[in-house]
């Protein structure tokens, strides 16, 4: 039997979320911020997220400005929020709807041309901001919908399945009729009611209807396959300084992991620990610069899928050669604004508290 979106819209009336790119009821949607704030949302938490948008909405009131700017100034606002693949991608598609004249894709197919928008991100836009009737599956919507129907096959194999059964619960009239609520409301139900941890079933406005919890074991889903042990592996970056307060940066390639970010200088990193010898014979050299290298810390960074140790080599020099300044890859206070990955502030705040700067 499927819940009644009735119930759930009433509910939604009464206690939906507050948010800086939700439209509040008789408020014109605005797509590009539904857009910005999905692609923010991505693995990132509301709350994480709230600044970032804040800032992002201030830099860039439209679709047509974040299209114009310099994908460094990009970068830098989205320094922090993780997964930069994530910001190339909001750029490359803040100027293919620039391109467009300004307007987003209305559909769930002309919103998966875009660059960066998958099935998820797609079918959210066109519900919330186009009032198509498809329910997006999120993390929330996946626990709503494995509890309401008891689903026990573990994660992540049972995704398919848990998928399946979500995009039918906006079967009945109510529903359809207000897709862009209905959407809102399954994500609100599951952000506040129906969390991960000790859900608050005696306020669900679809408890009656829930198996999970008529079968006493709500809480215990979405069940989840045991992880694999994350691997680790080793990198070595060099924090270089000058009198100046200059920093010596280099941009990461564009693709893989903190792809077209501004760094410290290193190695690739890899699966064994780079013994003192061989990681100085990497660190950074130039006619007349003989740094005295000393090991200033480590630090450890947990990727999706492994952990990331990092020895920090540090040291201060006079002057940076005219080779190095001349290259523009030496950052001065006073510059325009870096974009730095957090990985990579945490091994300068390294060097800092070891008095290198």
């Amino acid at each position: 039997m499927l819940p009644c979106a009735t119930d759930l819209l009433r509910w939604y009336d009464r206690h939906r979320r507050i948010l800086p790119w939700r439209a509040l009821p008789g408020q014109n949607i605005d797509p590009y911020r539904v857009w910005l704030s999905e692609i923010m949302l991505q693995q990132t938490t509301v709350t994480a997220v709230m600044p970032y948008f804040e800032r992002f909405l201030a830099a860039f009131p439209d679709v047509t400005a974040l299209a114009r700017a310099p994908q460094d100034r990009v970068m830098a606002l989205w320094a922090g929020l993780g997964y930069y693949a994530r910001a190339r991608n909001l750029h490359a598609c803040a100027q293919a709807v620039a391109a467009r004249g300004g307007s987003f894709p209305d559909t769930v197919e002309g919103l998966l041309e875009l660059p960066g928008v998958g099935a998820y991100t797609a079918a959210a836009i066109a519900a919330i901001a186009f009032g198509r009737p498809v329910v997006p599956v999120d993390g929330n919507v996946e626990r709503v919908t494995s509890r309401l129907f008891a689903l026990t096959d573990p994660l992540p194999g049972a995704r398919k399945a848990i998928a399946a059964r979500a995009i039918t619960l906006n079967a009945d009239a109510q529903a359809k009729a207000r897709p862009s609520d209905f959407a809102q409301a399954l994500f609100d139900l599951g952000a506040g009611i129906c969390t991960p941890r000790n859900p608050a079933c005696v306020l669900c406005p679809w408890r009656e209807a829930c198996a999970g919890h008529a079968q006493g074991i709500a809480a215990t889903l979405p069940r989840r396959a045991p992880k694999p042990v994350r691997p680790v592996r080793h990198g070595v970056h060099f924090c270089l300084v000058d009198e100046a307060g200059g920093l010596l940066l280099v941009r990461r390639p564009e693709k893989g992991l903190l792809g077209g970010m501004m760094g410290l200088p290193g190695p690739h990193w890899r699966d064994d620990p780079w013994p003192e010898a061989e990681a100085l014979s990497l660190a950074p050299a130039a006619p007349r610069l003989q740094p005295h290298w000393r090991m200033v810390g480590q630090v450890k960074h947990v990727f999706t899928h492994f952990t990331l140790l990092v020895d920090v080599y540090a040291a201060r020099i006079a002057a940076f050669p005219n080779s190095m300044a001349a290259a523009g890859c030496v950052h001065y206070p006073g510059d325009a604004a870096v974009a730095l990955p957090s990985l990579m502030d945490k091994c300068v705040k390294v060097a800092r508290r070891a008095g290198i700067f």
